[in-house]
């Protein structure tokens, strides 16, 4: 791919792009069918079906770079994501102006229990980039082990208290979407198969663009002499979070809140598990190569999960130009954070 030169490489970069985004919109959609013919509920079916697919560009990313030897890359595309990503909850906010704020419109507490699982993730993947390579068991590093556990562990309990009524909070700003009433059994279970059929094609859809913006990105970074972690933890991770932007976009449209918040925090959590996959592909830990910057930048996103977490919980009444005050924090937080990330690097 690099002999297209950097205007292919661009060309190749944004359709790529353009189909991850596509497919993101789509994947909203259907999930949303999915929840409500299989009674996922809104959180579990975000953080299940969402995540895993909006993850699947991070999985092609990842397995490449770490074949390839790019372990900075490897590790700065799914630590970095997690602020990324998280920001996404900024936008979808945006987009849900003239409406209580995102983390008052959610009625449930189940989402604040995904951005604690969220934290704990993040947190192993942290101090997992202070052990040495050979806190490992076989090629997989001991941190990924417990990430991977936590992982297993959070979603298990979250599916044992989704339907606690003590969880539920009461609506604000306008109810969400339900299946149309007297729609017959027959009727829902073929919307239901024309869902999955459409959900597995938006899927490898996203997988394919996730190949092509790793390979097509991977070339113009080293093109243009941008640092693997930099480059892995900003374009890259904004490149892979076009899936969440559009699903989380869709959501809040759909008034599928709940859903938006299960997509973004799912999504983090769940893309770190990936690390096993990438410990296994490179045949050693990839943690130990996180470095300060991946460290840095995996601290934010932790940072700002948190600070939704408790914006759920306090659920603030009024936007200020159009966010929610925890937007706005969140925000600000995130541009340092940059800011940051570009002096610890150096």
């Amino acid at each position: 791919m690099t002999d297209l030169g950097n205007a292919g490489l661009l060309a190749v970069f944004g359709l790529a792009a353009i189909i991850t985004w596509i497919a993101g919109v789509t994947l909203a959609k259907a999930t949303d069918v999915l929840d409500d013919r299989f009674h996922l509920g809104e959180a579990i079916g975000g953080m299940i079906l969402l995540s895993v697919a909006g993850s699947l560009p991070e999985l092609a990313i990842t397995l490449s770079a770490a074949k390839s030897g790019h372990l900075d890359i490897a590790a700065g595309n799914l630590i970095g994501g997690v602020a990324m990503q998280t920001f996404v909850l900024v936008i979808a906010d945006w987009f849900g102006r003239g409406r209580p704020p995102l983390t008052t419109a959610a009625a449930s507490l189940v989402p604040a229990l995904e951005g604690l699982l969220v934290v704990v993730v993040v947190g192993f993947t942290i101090m997992g980039g202070l052990l040495p390579s050979s806190a490992s068991i076989g090629p997989v590093g001991v941190a990924t082990i417990g990430i991977v556990i936590a992982w297993i562990v959070g979603m298990f309990l979250l599916s044992r208290v989704r339907d606690r009524s003590d969880l539920a909070l009461s609506a604000v700003g306008g109810t969400t979407t339900t299946s149309p009433e007297g729609e017959t059994a027959s009727g829902k279970g073929q919307k239901a198969t024309r869902a999955i059929i459409i959900f597995v094609l938006a899927s490898i859809a996203t997988l394919i663009a996730g190949v092509l913006l790793e390979q097509s990105g991977n070339a113009l970074a080293d093109n243009l002499g941008i640092n693997g972690v930099l480059f892995g933890a900003t374009f890259l991770s904004l490149a892979t979070a076009l899936p969440e932007i559009s699903s989380g976009i869709t959501g809040v449209r759909m008034r599928r809140y709940t859903m938006v918040f299960g997509d973004m925090f799912g999504g983090n959590a769940f893309q770190l598990t990936l690390f096993i996959l990438a410990d296994l592909v490179a045949g050693q830990p990839v943690l130990p190569y996180e470095g300060k910057s991946n460290a840095w930048i995996g601290a934010v996103g932790l940072v700002m999960t948190a600070i939704f977490v408790g914006g759920i919980i306090l659920r603030p009444r009024r936007r200020y130009a159009s966010l929610g005050p925890d937007s706005w924090v969140v925000s600000l937080l995130y541009v340092l954070g940059l800011l940051g990330l570009v002096i610890v690097s150096q």
